[in-house]
C-alpha cells in the first residue's frame, strides 16, 4: 500500500506544480503582448516619419520647379525675344513676383522675384534672385534659385 500512496502524493504534486506553472505563463502572456504592442508602435512611428519626409521632398521639388521657372519668366521679362536690337535691358522690367500656372506641378505656390543690375564698365550684369514657397497643410517648404545675366 505504501506505493499507492506515494503514487498519489507524486501525482497531487505535480497537479500542484501544473497549477503554479498556469499563473506565469499569464504573465509569460502579458508580456509577449506589451513587447508586440510597443513594436508596433515603433513601426506605426517609423511609417509616419517616413511619409513626412517623402511629403516635404515632394514639396521641396515642387518649390525647386516653381523656382526655376520663376528665374526663367525674370529672364524672359528681361531680355524678351521681341524686343529690338537697341532696347537695354533693365531690372525695372522684372515683375517683383510670377504667379506659376494652375497645373498639377505649381498648385499651392507662390514665386517671388528681385533683379539687382551691376556695371563693370561697358557690361552690365543682371543678378536674379527667385524665391519659390509651396505649403499645404502643416508642410512649408521654400527654395530658392539665383541667376547672373549679361546685357
Amino acid at each position: 500500500m505504501s506505493l499507492n500512496v506515494f503514487s498519489l502524493s507524486r501525482s497531487a504534486g505535480y497537479r500542484y506544480s501544473a497549477r503554479r506553472q498556469g499563473g506565469s505563463a499569464l504573465v509569460i502572456g502579458i508580456f509577449v503582448i506589451t513587447v508586440m504592442f510597443l513594436l508596433a508602435a515603433a513601426l506605426i512611428n517609423i511609417v509616419e516619419d517616413a511619409d513626412s519626409g517623402l511629403t516635404q521632398e515632394v514639396w521641396g521639388t515642387r518649390a525647386l520647379a516653381a523656382a526655376n521657372s520663376g528665374a526663367d519668366a525674370a529672364l524672359a521679362q528681361l531680355f524678351p525675344l521681341a524686343a529690338p536690337a537697341n532696347v537695354v535691358p533693365t531690372c525695372a522690367s522684372v515683375a517683383n513676383n510670377w504667379t506659376p500656372p494652375d497645373v498639377v506641378g505649381f498648385h499651392a505656390c507662390s514665386v517671388a522675384l528681385s533683379c539687382t543690375a551691376y556695371s563693370a564698365g561697358a557690361i552690365t550684369q543682371f543678378h536674379i534672385h527667385s524665391t519659390a514657397v509651396c505649403e499645404s497643410g502643416d508642410t512649408r517648404v521654400s527654395r530658392q534659385v539665383e541667376v547672373v545675366a549679361r546685357g
